[in-house]
């Protein structure tokens, strides 16, 4: 992947794939312990690729590859991973000694992902480590997810939503299945129906949209999900995106199984790219 680029806001280069999409990389994940003692949530792996790849192939699908990395917990493992990726993800060819000299011989299909790795603290909350990037945005529209989200959101008509209706903030609802199954009882304690994988109510998806004025609603001890979320809805400035198809946050480790045995069988609803025609 390229080494990040500064964009200069006055260039003549379409608005739309300009867009940064900021990915939130900083958690612990401690319901993922097995997986996150050692490396962040973002870098665990699901068919030998981190979540985070999965992700970022998921945008630069729809022509958004422009990316900002909110690096926390175990920050150092995501560094090296792009740091090493040129080399890790390539066949090349080496000359060792005074006249060393390195040559790729293939090409991986992440080309010309810009990709911005900002250290935004051990224990930032959420909107916290957004406020902490709003330097390296010079568009007023910017993207925002969390590192350990999939879906498969048409991202170009989750930006057309959000451009279309002019408020500030777009989030994306789905619903969820629930974990267990639902029962209904009658008063005699007899099972009188039984619904598994019942849908949830409508939640939070993350895959948000915002314009650059949302930096205003956010400081640097600021949790997004709660006092600027509020603000910005009891101002009538926050808009859902409603999303019925798969989503899923990769919290637990019995997701992770789920998710590497969905990837294994061929049956990965996120992976998608090369399948639909992209921006």
């Amino acid at each position: 992947m390229n080494p990040p680029n500064s964009t200069n806001p006055t260039n003549p280069i379409n608005p739309i794939n300009s867009i940064p999409v900021v990915i939130l990389c900083g958690g612990m994940g401690t319901r993922l312990r097995e997986e996150t003692e050692y490396k962040p949530k973002p870098m665990v792996e699901i068919g030998g690729k981190p979540i985070l790849w999965h992700i970022m192939k998921h945008y630069a699908h729809f022509g958004f590859r422009r990316f900002i990395l909110c690096l926390g917990y175990k920050g150092s493992v995501i560094k090296e991973y792009f740091l090493n990726y040129e080399a890790m993800s390539n066949d090349f060819t080496i000359n060792l000694g005074k006249g060393d000299h390195l040559s790729y011989q293939s090409n991986h299909t992440e080309q010309n992902f810009n990709v911005t790795l900002v250290d935004t603290g051990l224990k930032t909350m959420t909107g916290g480590r957004v406020k902490r990037i709003q330097k390296y945005i010079d568009t007023d529209t910017f993207m925002v997810t969390y590192g350990d989200g999939l879906a498969n959101i048409n991202i170009k008509d989750l930006v057309d939503f959000h451009q279309g209706h002019g408020k500030l903030a777009t989030l994306t609802a789905t619903r969820p299945p629930s974990r267990f199954g639902i029962l209904e009882l009658t008063e005699e304690n007899q099972v009188k129906q039984f619904r598994e994988k019942v849908q949830t109510e409508w939640i939070n998806g993350g895959f948000f949209v915002f314009n650059r004025h949302v930096f205003d609603y956010l400081d640097p001890d600021s949790i997004l999900e709660s006092g600027p979320m509020g603000k910005l809805a009891a101002e009538k400035q926050l808009m859902a995106f409603r999303h019925e198809g798969f989503w899923i946050g990769m919290d637990t480790y019995r997701e992770y199984e789920m998710l590497n045995q969905m990837w294994d069988e061929g049956n990965a609803p996120w992976k998608f790219w090369g399948d639909v025609t992209s921006t």
